[in-house]
């Protein structure tokens, strides 16, 4: 594989070194952030034999090579351009400043959360081998394992505890994470989260029932009443005390004399951050975070099936946006609260979307004889089936038009039969054919079969669409002769 003219292709196609801003690689697809997309010559890369796929996100063009190849391409690219070796972090950076104020605000929501997923991962799906064990009828009639076999009950506690440990104590990941990318000292941002949860403090998840008593402990300082209050499983308190953290921290440290600043600064970062958690920040927000749970909740019981259809019909579209990302806080505090709000309601729905278009990237494998989309079309459809659309989405549906069309559509049908049998997940995970390990045991059922509908719907739509484009037989896609039987 001569990588160097590939690299002399992909270069001319994009504009030339007068177009690249910055350009790194990951482990399969070359990112750049280039300064004019709209000169980009598509055709000539999607000629490219190389080339598995281009999309745009994130103030990011990316062109997907694979495994192996991308890395010897980014070489000589770079030569060509002149720039020096950059990690996928200096891209992003750059990305950033190309996006709009919606678009930034999405993009720190999944800065914060990415990096904590594991820990809320392992945490839901701990939670869901509890309620394996000690959900009734769900193996043996009348019974939960553990009461049929009480020499379980023990590790089920074990693990009820292991599960809880991560959402107890979030406001601390979030903390370090928000404060991090905040631009702040991660540890201080951890002890705030720290402060949040104390165990001093009175549980807030018998906030409610303590409100109804009027039996709320309180701080009496200088005339002032300060509730004595956690925000175990909170999200909102704990991101915005980390951004008031980071930069009162920023400010102090422009100001206190440096031989003073490792003293002084930690200090009054903590102690002012902490007077105005408790004192503004934290009340205001614990009431906005629930309105704004109650409210979804709300909605997704009194829409039903309609609002999943709906939903389902437009996941896919906001994904393109990049809006997606936001959901992750959302359903973070979902699964915090999880005795209120039994589960995400929002991840069996994205599980529908990425199956629908897996569904129909798959239809176009079997319908197409042009063999780079069937080689594009083998992998990518593969991997939405997984969980990962992105190859799919960018690389063949959204490209041919009518898979897209025919990926929403069952998409829509999957997701509002889930919702009518209020289908949740405990845990986050990988939102396709795995997530069935995500969801709580007993809509296991109806999970599965919301995701054969989603396929089943997806792929026959997709095929029909291609039957009636069968008399366009050029396509918009790396070749001008694919022909779709």
């Amino acid at each position: 594989m001569d990588f160097k003219k590939i690299a002399e292709e992909t270069f001319e196609a994009i504009g030339g070194k007068e177009n690249i801003t910055a350009a790194a690689h990951c482990s399969t697809r070359l990112r750049l952030v280039l300064k004019d997309e709209e000169i980009i010559d598509q055709k000539k890369l999607d000629e490219l034999e190389e080339v598995k796929g281009t999309f745009s996100t994130g103030g990011q063009y990316q062109i997907i090579f694979g495994a192996g190849i991308v890395n010897e391409v980014y070489k000589e690219l770079a030569k060509l351009a002149g720039i020096s070796e950059m990690s996928t972090k200096d891209v992003k950076d750059a990305g950033t400043k190309k996006m709009n104020i919606l678009q930034r605000f999405v993009k720190i929501l999944s800065d914060i959360f990415v990096p904590i997923i594991p820990a809320i991962v392992a945490g839901g799906l701990l939670m869901g081998i509890n309620n394996v064990l000690t959900a009734q009828n769900l193996i043996i009639e009348g019974k939960s394992l553990v009461e049929a076999n009480p020499a379980l009950a023990d590790l089920a506690s074990l693990i009820n505890t292991f599960a809880n440990a991560a959402f107890v104590f979030l406001p601390i990941l979030i903390g370090f994470s928000a404060t991090q990318r905040f631009g702040g000292n991660p540890y201080l941002g951890a002890v705030l989260g720290m402060l949040m949860v104390h165990p001093d403090l009175l549980n807030g998840y018998g906030y409610g029932a303590a409100l109804i008593k009027n039996d709320i402990p309180v701080w009496k300082i200088f005339g002032f009443e300060i509730e004595k209050v956690g925000y175990q499983g909170s999200i909102l308190p704990v991101l915005v005390s980390s951004f008031i953290l980071a930069k009162i921290e920023i400010n102090l440290r422009r100001v206190i004399p440096s031989a003073i600043d490792n003293l002084l600064t930690p200090l009054l970062t903590i102690f002012i951050t902490g007077i105005i958690t408790f004192t503004v920040v934290g009340p205001f927000t614990r009431t906005a975070g629930n309105l704004l749970t109650d409210g979804l909740i709300w909605l997704y019981d009194t829409t039903g099936f309609i609002g999943g259809a709906i939903v389902g019909l437009i996941y896919a579209p906001i994904v393109i946006t990049g809006m997606h990302h936001s959901f992750i806080a959302v359903e973070t505090q979902l699964l915090a609260d999880i005795g209120k709000t039994g589960g995400s309601f929002i991840f069996p729905i994205a599980a529908m979307s990425n199956v629908a278009q897996g569904a129909a990237t798959i239809a176009i494998f079997l319908t197409t004889r042009d063999k780079k989309v069937k080689s594009t079309a083998s992998a990518s459809g593969i991997s939405a089936l997984l969980g990962i659309t992105e190859p799919a989405m960018f690389g063949i549906n959204l490209k041919l038009r009518y898979p897209f069309i025919g990926a929403i559509i069952g998409s829509s049908a999957g997701s509002s039969f889930v919702t009518l049998y209020k289908v949740k997940a405990v845990a986050l995970g990988a939102a396709g054919i795995p997530g069935i390990i995500s969801i709580k045991p007993t809509s296991i059922i109806p999970y599965i079969v919301g995701m054969v509908i989603s396929f089943s719907i997806a792929f026959i739509v997709t095929l029909v669409l291609a039957k009636r484009d069968e008399r366009i037989t050029t396509t918009k896609m790396s070749s001008e002769k694919a022909i779709y039987s």
